[in-house]
């Protein structure tokens, strides 16, 4: 049986990841859980979170849950969503906190001025400046904080995560703050919001995101499904 764990910490929405992956993948043992036994055995794992970065970090550890977090990403195929994603980074911004650095990388915050103008499809130069961000234009209207809605995600490395999601396809987008991976590899999707920001990572066994798929209608679910059926 192809178990999927949703991690259980505290802080994040984890009925509605479950109701989405039930859908997504009715044929997987999808449950939500609480235990490092639980997800150690797990086949795969989802780690979601909303709300603070310190108080996610904060609930994360006295869950006993971290270093069975830290486990599954060694060794199992691990889908991280929103703070999820953001946690697995060195730290962030927000209450200067530190996080699970599995990856190289800070979490800042979306501030100042107006930038550049959104990119097209045909204007993405690859993962290799995908993370960084752009020089401030000309002081203008300030970005509203969180960035709340729908935008288009384009998919600058190929990944079987992407399958059947056409490129530029909108996903549904709550944050004020955004991953900068040192790595460049690791971005796989960026997004704009006054600037150019990484919005979904990968490497080997892991791939996160920081919008919502069980937020984002049928390709949500298409990126659920295809985490539920890949073999990294």
């Amino acid at each position: 049986m192809n178990t999927i764990a949703i991690v259980d910490y505290g802080m994040g929405n984890f009925h509605s990841v479950a109701r989405a992956l039930r859908a997504a993948a009715p044929d997987a043992d999808i449950r939500i859980c609480n235990t490092p036994e639980q997800l150690r055995n797990a086949s795969r794992v989802v780690f979601p979170g909303q709300g603070a970065m310190p108080d996610c970090m904060r609930t994360l550890d006295a869950s006993g849950m971290r270093e069975a977090v830290v486990r599954a990403a060694r060794e199992k195929p691990l889908l991280g969503v929103c703070v999820g994603e953001q946690m697995l980074f060195s730290g962030s911004d927000e209450g200067n906190v530190q996080a699970l650095d599995i990856f190289p990388g800070w979490v800042r915050r979306f501030s100042g001025p107006q930038y550049a103008p959104p990119i097209g499809d045909g204007d993405i130069s690859g993962p290799a400046d995908a993370g960084a961000s752009a020089a401030p234009q000309a002081a203008g209207p300030r970005l509203k904080v969180p960035h709340m809605g729908w935008n288009a995600v384009i998919q600058v490395r190929d990944h079987v995560l992407w399958s059947g999601i056409p490129n530029g396809t909108p996903f549904y987008f709550v944050h004020s703050y955004f991953a900068v991976p040192e790595d460049p590899g690791l971005t796989v999707g960026v997004s704009h919001y006054g600037q150019r920001f990484t919005c979904a990572i990968a490497a080997d066994n892991i791939f996160a995101v920081q919008f919502h798929p069980e937020k984002s209608a049928d390709h949500g679910l298409r990126l659920y499904r295809n985490f539920a059926e890949w073999q990294p």
